[in-house]
């Protein structure tokens, strides 16, 4: 299997969509998907990469597609 050309990072609209989805704190939607509090911040601020279950977990609370969360964005 051949390695990617570029590096690049997982991107997010998690924020985004919690304001979205009548402002949700950072610790509901913690609660919602079984992380920490300090998991979602990270997330949201491109410092961890979420496991593709909690990718999918978190597109499932807000009822949207994973790629409208999550996107692969090269450098």
């Amino acid at each position: 299997m051949a390695k990617p050309k570029s590096k690049g990072h997982v991107k997010n609209n998690v924020r985004r969509f919690r304001f979205d989805n009548d402002e949700m704190t950072q610790k509901a939607l913690a609660e919602k998907v079984g992380v920490t509090r300090q998991t979602i911040v990270a997330i949201e601020k491109a410092n961890y990469a979420p496991s593709l279950e909690l990718a999918f977990l978190i597109a499932r609370v807000f009822d949207v597609p994973l790629e409208q969360v999550f996107f692969y964005e090269a450098e």
